[in-house]
């Protein structure tokens, strides 16, 4: 059976006496679109920086394509893509020139980044902007263009940190679009949201409340558990169950 691309056995995370990240355990497979799920404060952001190589944890085991968090932070950081919730694109930049600063910064080679840039423009239809600022671009072609630019050099997995904050479901729809097509061409998808409509696109959910993973599942299973029509109400019972 394959290993597991990302793996976390009691993965802890404390700042002094506060613990953001409480033994959280999981495992995710090659291609799969893991939601991590949870209000804001529960800790999603704190285990992600864990897990792509920026903190390390306080305890516990984990792995990233097959590297330790503890050991090989800078090579999990090689076989990743990335994208915040604030944009990682230069907004004085052009969006030629977002694309191929980035694709050098990956490694990649003249001729790949020259390849690269123009299929990207045709896919995302920026033909008519390519040497238009980053700046006045809509919210929507922006969060596109960042995560299409984050897996620019084919990486194992992208993580995605709340990305489709702040733009119309239209938009996010199509972001979701890309998504699936990354999942499909064999890239994992790691993708923290606090829109639940969204946990109906993942293969598998987590829910996390005060630091710790409450319920882990694919959305019917958990549909069903709790017995409610939507991912919405799985949420309202296990992050606020005085509100259920």
């Amino acid at each position: 059976m394959e290993e597991p691309i990302i793996y976390a056995k009691d993965l802890t995370k404390k700042f002094g006496d506060f613990t953001a990240v409480d033994a959280i355990s999981f495992e995710i497979n090659r291609g799969e679109i893991f939601g991590f799920l949870g209000a804001n404060g529960a800790g999603k952001t704190t285990a992600m920086k864990m897990l792509i190589g920026l903190w390390k944890p306080t305890s516990g085991k984990a792995s990233v394509a097959g590297f330790d968090v503890y050991r090989e932070a800078e090579k999990i950081k090689k076989n990743i893509g990335y994208m915040s919730q604030r944009f990682s694109l230069y907004e004085d930049l052009t969006v030629v020139e977002n694309i191929q600063f980035y694709a050098g910064i990956y490694g990649l080679t003249n001729q790949q980044i020259k390849s690269k840039t123009t299929g990207l423009i045709e896919k995302l239809g920026l033909l008519e902007v390519r040497d238009s600022r980053i700046q006045s671009l809509p919210l929507g072609w922006k969060q596109k263009l960042a995560f299409s630019v984050a897996i620019l050099h084919d990486p194992k997995i992208v993580f995605l940190d709340e990305p489709t904050g702040g733009v119309d479901p239209i938009t996010r729809r199509q972001f979701w679009d890309l998504i699936y097509e990354a999942a499909h061409n064999g890239i994992t998808v790691f993708v923290t949201t606090h829109y639940m409509d969204e946990a109906e696109y993942c293969d598998r959910v987590s829910i996390m409340v005060n630091g710790r993973i409450e319920a882990l599942d694919n959305p019917s299973t958990l549909k069903k558990q709790f017995n409610v029509d939507t991912m919405h109400e799985v949420f309202v019972k296990m992050a606020r169950p005085q509100e259920a």
